[in-house]
């Protein structure tokens, strides 16, 4: 078998998977802005899920590349306000922030981009990746007739089931793209400080895999990431009441490096956590999107729906230090020998 945990200090095997993808991503984008174009940002992740964050930053980076300036307006699907939205950005193209929350799993999101689509027939919308997941037809055939009443609206995905499942049922402008979190680029690993870090899911889309077979790796450490640390809380509290008592042009600046500011640090604890791992197994998408930045070699497993290995087989197969594993013991046994053959 090939050899597929790489030591510290040997050159980088994620460039190509990492480069490839913010090509494609920063070709995706110049469809919609260039140089100087306004825009605006919305469906902020105001929550601590560090996966939807790199999102965001990596969608912020990309569109000041191409734009060179930061969003005219930007908001969360709870504080979005439509005359300041015109306001501000009475041209330009409406991005929505992409992820995995396009169906009716997490039903807030959805709500928002369908009002978004229904209040503004003819501005420019476009969809970042995303998954989709409906569990109910119902909704599927809702958010079609919806699109059937929008001329302007294109929508990225990004594995192929959600792509074959767009092209069947929705009448839009569909296209296949890698996840944004790939405009941060390389990140830098700091050393581990444990053999396994195991980031699993403890949220709706768990899969519900046997945890008996983690329990004989040794400094294993078990966790998630939908907390923020203190820190974070404190200043969000600090930076929201400070947002409401500012107005106009001034209140969307202060907001813009405001959701930088949250959206690194969630991220920053995120990569924090994969580092403590010489490997990784993981069952979150950003948990391998992550590692893939990293260049951290790990073991995913798929959350409930097949998101993670979707991605995986649209995008990051040929990265030579990432396994998939349909089992907690088949990760157990993956983990094992990437153990063995760093020896």
């Amino acid at each position: 078998m090939a050899l597929w945990f790489v030591r510290e200090g040997f050159m980088a095997n994620n460039t190509n998977a990492v480069e490839s993808q913010k090509h494609e991503l920063l070709s995706m984008y110049r469809r919609h802005v260039g140089m100087g174009s306004s825009y605006a940002l919305v469906d902020f992740p105001d929550h601590p899920n560090v996966g939807d964050s790199a999102i965001w930053l990596g969608e912020i980076a990309l569109l000041k590349k191409i734009t060179g300036r930061s969003p005219r307006y930007v908001s969360t699907y709870a504080n979005f306000d439509a005359a300041a939205f015109e306001a501000a950005c009475p041209n330009g193209v409406l991005f929505i922030h992409g992820g995995g929350n396009l169906g009716d799993i997490w039903p807030s999101h959805q709500i928002f981009r369908e009002e978004l689509l229904a209040r503004f027939p003819q501005r420019e919308i476009v969809q970042l990746p995303q998954s989709i997941k409906f569990r109910d037809e119902a909704g599927t055939k809702h958010f079609a007739q919806l699109l059937e009443r929008h001329p302007n609206f294109t929508l990225y995905v990004r594995d192929n089931p959600s792509y074959e499942f767009a092209k069947l049922k929705f009448a839009c402008k569909v296209d296949l793209m890698p996840d944004s979190a790939f405009g941060m680029g390389q990140q830098r690993r700091s050393p581990a400080t444990r053999d396994a870090l195991l980031l699993l899911r403890t949220d709706s889309e768990r899969a519900g895999y046997d945890m008996a077979p983690f329990a004989s790796i040794r400094e294993g450490k078990i966790v998630d990431w939908l907390q923020d640390c203190p820190r974070t809380i404190r200043a969000a509290r600090a930076r929201r009441r400070l947002v409401k008592i500012v107005s106009g042009a001034d209140s969307n600046a202060l907001r813009v490096r405001w959701y930088e500011w949250l959206a690194n640090s969630r991220v920053k604890r995120g990569i924090a956590q994969l580092c403590e791992g010489q490997i990784v197994i993981t069952d979150r998408l950003h948990g391998h999107i992550l590692c893939v930045l990293l260049d951290i070699p790990h073991v995913a497993l798929d959350n409930d729906y097949g998101k993670v290995s979707n991605y995986i087989n649209a995008w990051t197969h040929k990265y030579p230090s990432v396994r998939i594993a349909k089992s907690s013991a088949s990760a157990l046994k993956e983990y094992n020998d990437a153990l063995i053959r760093a020896l």
